[in-house]
């Protein structure tokens, strides 16, 4: 991946939040003196979800908004894994599943929502014959997903709650695996027995032969979510809003970019995901697949979360989970609540 892959996020009236000018406004046209070089550093997982951020590294779109900005990042495997690096100091930005994110907020961490990153299929596979819904799950079956609490965990708890009247139903089946290694091990037919996962992985998977889909995560949430979003440290929003801006306006770019642009964004991302550019294409166009920058579901999977007991609080409102460029992008709705607004939560 180029230099050193970078950042996402959402709107233009960013800007104007955080550096004072008009919406649109460069923020590389302010005076050298205002502008506070800084290193951003960001952390990611596995996974299609994180394309915008080769996208953004490709060209330049962060230093495109403030010059000299010096970005470090840095692959974890899990939400867990991001959470406690941003206790430890060790990370700015992340981008991570609401689920983790929410873990973090009840827990104390001084983080909310920057940007929506992406709306994408997450599913359940297997390779045993027998099994075609939770109920054919058996205590000697592994199910495997990055991390308790993560997305892929609550969305099984969610569909083991309307299938099985339990959410933590499987808990105890439940296997922690990075993305790359619980694929290979599926496809293989090792170790586990079935992969909660997102794209690239559920595709790969599903183009073997007897691999096929037990849960899909729209349906175990009700509606459409998004898959990941971009966390920041409420001190870089207040100390260094440039950075915070240059940061938002550059992966709102990068997401565009690839949703006008699949073909060269194939190319750009083939190599990262060590895939051809012809499967690439059909992986970004797959039905489903859509980098949107303002975040569907946030109150829906906190008040899921309190109630089977993965959270001690929930938010009284998105005010405290987000920052204010993603309320603006949301609205708040007149009488009836607008259809933004209404994507928050479980129909």
């Amino acid at each position: 991946m180029k230099k050193s892959i970078v950042i996402l996020i959402l709107s233009a009236v960013i800007l104007t939040a955080c550096a004072g000018g008009a919406a649109g406004e460069n923020v590389a046209s302010s005076d050298a003196s205002e502008v506070e070089i800084t290193k951003l550093r960001i952390a990611q997982q596995f996974g299609l979800g994180y394309a915008a951020h080769t996208i953004a590294d490709e060209f330049d779109l962060f230093e495109k908004y403030l010059p000299g900005l010096e970005v470090e990042w840095l692959q974890l495997g899990s939400g867990g894994a991001i959470r406690e690096a941003f206790i430890a100091g060790e990370i700015d930005v992340a981008v991570m599943g609401i689920p983790p994110f929410l873990i973090g907020w009840d827990k104390g961490i001084p983080w909310k929502v920057a940007s929506g990153m992406c709306v994408m299929p997450l599913s359940l596979q297997t390779y045993k014959e027998e099994i075609n819904s939770l109920e054919d799950l058996t205590a000697e079956d592994k199910v495997a997903y990055p991390s308790p609490g993560s997305i892929q965990h609550i969305l099984l708890s969610m569909a083991a709650e309307k299938q099985l009247g339990s959410p933590t139903a499987l808990d105890d089946i439940g296997v922690a695996m990075a993305h790359p290694d619980a694929a290979a091990a599926l496809i293989n037919q090792k170790d586990i027995t079935a992969h909660f996962t997102s794209p690239p992985y559920n595709f790969e998977e599903l183009s073997n032969e007897g691999i096929k889909v037990v849960v899909d995560g729209t349906e175990a949430f009700g509606t459409e979510f998004t898959f990941l979003v971009a966390v920041a440290a409420e001190d870089l929003v207040e100390n260094n809003p440039k950075a915070y801006a240059a940061y938002i306006m550059g992966i709102a770019d990068a997401a565009n970019y690839i949703n006008q642009n699949p073909e060269e964004a194939a190319k750009i991302l083939a190599p990262v995901f060590k895939l051809d550019e012809e499967t690439t294409l059909e992986y970004l166009t797959w039905p489903g697949m859509n980098y949107v920058t303002t975040p569907l579901g946030l109150m829906g999977f906190s008040d899921f979360m309190v109630d089977a007991g993965y959270i001690e609080k929930v938010p009284q409102s998105m005010a405290e989970i987000a920052f204010p460029n993603v309320l603006s992008a949301v609205g708040k709705g007149q009488g009836e609540a607008g259809v933004l607004e209404t994507l928050q939560v479980r129909p």
